[in-house]
């Protein structure tokens, strides 16, 4: 006699949820501490190994383009063999990037750091993917909330990286390391802890059980159907095409002016503590409101949340631009552009998960993430491009401008986001 799966809801599936929630968020902490420590020093290691600020500018564009990479991968992974599959090939990529930057640096190869870097990108993919794997379980009404949780977790290891990068570093120094290496050398360690949570813990896997209890547990997808199925499920659903561009925008935003602020900061006399101070504040805006934004995206609406984040955004964009050499205004400016990022990618994460069917998700998702990341690649290095040929403060001002043409939009537009049958 065969027992019928649990229906969504049910005490068993929201205890199943409960240990999802809990696994992803622990490999949130570690993944986090891994990115973070990278973010760190990438584009000053960059810049002290070519001399240049234009190549300083594709540290950031080559983790961003790795995480873009990486993103349909891992989705065909996970739509294949679950969310495990998919979470456990992301991080594996950004332990081998660490282990290559730190032998580019060592033999000082800042074209080989790059490389690196683009693998380092994996784990960006990897704890963006985390995010929707918490909504595989989540009861209509939660996905909001769940996705949120998992975001704020990165609270911890994504704050606290930017300050670990300096121990991280003398400590390798110990050890024998080149200067700079060591934390690299750090974040890979990171990665191994977070591939072994989700690896070992990450079971039952969601999105096996979601496709169970929804009777769709025979849908995988190769590389082509994942993203023919992807562009087809978007065409035919206005809430995702929206939810899609205002995160593709939010990341955009926060990538191009994230990027490039340690190198103003040097240029105007910080500190190395200095820049990972404000970088840590800048992180904790990112994910620390997390579970107030995805409450009011459940409670209020993911459109009116999307539009906030976008006047965040504007007013972040405005106050870094016109710091100069403020620390605080940077500061400030720093913070307001994380919450502006958080409210854009959590309420719009949150609303395309909700207006595509269980089994379309993975794909649709892997697109999203690839299109976000190509489009803070681009942003990076247009950004690289501005700051070096006019300053920080245009940059703040063409950032202003795509924000605002996007805010305006939802706000008048207000895309339908009701969830399909």
């Amino acid at each position: 006699m065969t027992t019928a799966p649990a229906k969504p809801g049910s005490p068993s599936v929201e205890r199943v949820q409960r240990r999802t929630l809990a696994v992803l968020s622990a490999a949130q902490i570690t993944g986090g501490v891994g990115v973070a420590v990278g973010l760190a020093l990438s584009s000053l290691v960059v810049f002290d190994l070519s001399g240049s600020e234009a190549i300083s500018g594709l540290a950031g564009t080559a983790t961003v383009l790795g995480a873009a990479l990486l993103a349909l991968p891992a989705a065909k992974a996970a739509g294949k063999d679950g969310r495990r599959a998919g979470l456990g090939l992301a991080y594996v990529a950004a332990l081998t990037g660490c282990v290559i930057s730190v032998l580019a640096i060592s033999i000082a190869s800042w074209p080989l750091l790059l490389a690196g870097l683009v693998l380092v990108g994996g784990g960006s993919a990897g704890n963006l993917a985390a995010r929707y794997s918490a909504t595989d379980l989540s009861p209509p009404g939660h996905a909001g909330r769940h996705l949120s949780l998992v975001v704020w977790a990165a609270t911890i290891g994504s704050v606290a990286g930017p300050n670990l990068a300096d121990p991280a570093d003398r400590l390798g120094m110990s050890m024998g390391l080149a200067p700079t290496a060591g934390p690299f050398a750090f974040a890979a360690l990171a990665f191994a802890v977070a591939l072994l949570i989700v690896v070992a813990g990450l079971r039952p896997d969601p999105l096996k059980l979601a496709r169970q209890l929804t009777g769709t547990a025979g849908a995988t997808g190769g590389r082509s159907k994942t993203i023919k199925d992807a562009w087809g499920t978007l065409r035919a659903t206005p809430a995702a095409r929206a939810a899609l561009l205002a995160i593709a925008v939010s990341h955009t935003a926060m990538v191009s002016v994230m990027s490039m602020t340690p190198v103003h900061l040097r240029h105007e006399g910080a500190e190395l503590k200095v820049i990972g101070l404000v970088l840590s504040l800048h992180i904790a805006g990112m994910y620390v409101l997390s579970p107030v934004v995805g409450w009011l995206a459940d409670k209020v609406g993911k459109v009116p949340v999307l539009v906030l984040g976008m006047a965040l955004l504007v007013a972040s964009a405005a106050l870094a631009g016109t710091a100069g050499d403020r620390v605080w205004q940077i500061t400030a400016g720093l913070t307001l552009l994380g919450i502006g990022w958080s409210c854009g990618l959590v309420a719009g994460s949150a609303m395309l998960s909700e207006a595509v069917a269980i089994e379309r998700r993975p794909a649709v998702q892997g697109l999203s993430d690839l299109l976000m990341n190509i489009c803070g690649a681009t942003g990076t290095i247009i950004a690289g491009a501005i700051v070096g040929a006019l300053s920080y403060g245009v940059l703040g001002l063409v950032v202003g401008v795509m924000v605002t043409a996007t805010g305006l939009w939802l706000a008048l537009a207000r895309p339908s986001t009701s969830t399909p049958a």
